[in-house]
């Protein structure tokens, strides 16, 4: 006998409630709750349940169609640029202006210890080939930094660009690498992080 004088204890599986009802009987009457299988019925309305690794599976390609989208895009901005840099250079006339100061320009090339001498040509050319890397590289950049929603080019942007493209591997080592870091780190889908 327990201290509040009850003498029966409650039989094994049934709930010791007010309506004390079985834990394997439906409280509801058939035709009750409706909705789809695997749905999951509230007071509110219907909300469909749906696996962890379907949702997961849906954002992923999600995001890989945006991805693809924006490097087509990215493509097609580089066709368009590379376009106008060969009618650009068809067009010019005056090979005495530069974006680019020549004695600069000549300065590097003679930093090279093989060159002993520069022709009046080299660093005319050698100035548009530095101007149109310069564009390419800043085109690509941008577009890194349009992906993460922002307006102002920064250093990791530059550092996304040269990841990412094969042709500027030799600027890895220029580049710093806490720089190259962030940008490893940023390119990882946040689903895939290690734990």
């Amino acid at each position: 006998m327990d201290h509040q004088g009850h003498s029966q204890n409650p039989s094994m599986g049934v709930v010791g409630s007010g309506a004390q009802l079985a834990y394997g009987s439906n409280p509801y009457q058939p035709g009750q709750i409706t909705g789809p299988p695997g749905s999951v019925v509230t007071s509110v309305g219907t909300i469909q349940s749906t696996p962890a690794g379907a949702q997961l599976g849906q954002h992923q390609l999600a995001y890989q169609h945006i991805h693809q989208q924006q490097q087509h895009q990215l493509q097609q901005q580089l066709q368009q640029f590379w376009s106008n840099q060969y009618q650009e250079i068809e067009k010019v006339t005056d090979f005495k202006n530069h974006s680019l100061p020549l004695a600069r320009i000549k300065k590097i090339m003679k930093a090279d210890e093989d060159v002993r001498m520069i022709s009046a040509e080299a660093p005319v050319i050698f100035a548009r080939a530095c101007e149109m890397f310069i564009l390419e590289l800043t085109l690509r950049s941008w577009n890194h930094t349009e992906e993460n929603k922002r307006r102002t080019l920064q250093k990791n942007d530059i550092a996304a660009a040269i990841t990412r493209t094969d042709i500027f591997d030799f600027l890895v080592d220029i580049v710093p690498r806490e720089d190259l870091k962030d940008e490893v780190l940023a390119s990882i889908p946040r689903g895939t992080m290690p734990v």
